[in-house]
């Protein structure tokens, strides 16, 4: 079902315009958690699908959610690799459309089990000012936007200068000469930084959970590295229950998943 969204949403603070309507499909709880954007060309080559899905796998893993537009390529491979419960996706139509067509069953998907949203009223077909349009509110949400490949002058670059407008880091894969030139040149003027680790890069927002530590409120929360002040006024005896498990450790004042 098709929902306008009411609630104030801090990180669309950082838009040029706050959006006067946001509609959602699916679970908005997706919004409380760690939340990185990626983006990229919709002709991605063979190594940047292998890395683009290996980083989103990574980072969802660790309780990350992925926020792209589910567009063709990169887009896509990011919310697969995520998988639809741990996405959220952005689109530049009204959400009672699900283009492009050949992405449904992952729309469809992301519908029953992550978070489609969208600024446009029903019946409303996506246009070359609305992907702009949605392009922003991509970077808005992500706590920090990845660009896995981008040619120079493409909406993905787009999408990098909102995000220096907004203040927010970007990060690139490393991509040979001559291959993905937008990206290359974001390295060149350091813009970007190059994500050179898979692992080592996704252990900045957390832990891989071992398979029996259940992926709750609880969890996301402490993925966030949060005080331990804040960790008790949230969530009481529970902080040293986790601790006694072996879930967490508590260590300066903060509490770390272990």
């Amino acid at each position: 079902m098709i929902v306008s969204i009411l609630d104030h949403i801090k990180e669309l603070d950082a838009m040029k315009k706050y959006p006067k309507e946001l509609y959602a499909i699916g679970n908005q709880e997706l919004l409380k958690r760690p939340k990185v954007s990626i983006v990229g060309t919709r002709r991605p080559s063979n190594y940047t699908k292998q890395f683009t899905y290996a980083l989103a796998q990574a980072l969802s893993s660790r309780g990350v959610a992925i926020v792209s537009g589910g567009a063709m390529g990169v887009d896509s491979i990011a919310h697969h690799a995520g998988k639809p419960e741990n996405s959220i996706a952005v689109v530049a139509n009204s959400l009672d459309i699900r283009y492009p067509v050949i992405n449904k069953n992952l729309i469809e998907a992301i519908e029953r089990h992550g978070l489609m949203l969208s600024q446009f009223p029903a019946t409303f077909k996506a246009t070359p000012w609305s992907f702009v349009v949605r392009n922003e509110l991509v970077v808005a949400l992500g706590d920090i936007l990845i660009v896995t490949e981008a040619d120079e002058n493409s909406g993905s670059m787009r999408s990098v200068e909102f995000a220096l407008k907004m203040g927010k880091e970007i990060y690139v894969l490393p991509q040979q000469l001559d291959e993905s030139r937008g990206t290359n040149s974001l390295l060149e003027q350091g813009l970007a930084k190059p994500i050179y680790n898979i692992e080592t890069f996704a252990n900045r927002y957390g832990v891989e959970p071992s398979s029996n530590v259940v992926k709750d409120d609880f969890f996301y929360f402490c993925q966030k590295s949060p005080t331990l002040d804040s960790a008790i006024e949230k969530f009481e005896e529970r902080v040293y229950e986790a601790e006694l498990e072996g879930i967490i450790r508590i260590e300066g004042g903060l509490v770390h998943l272990v």
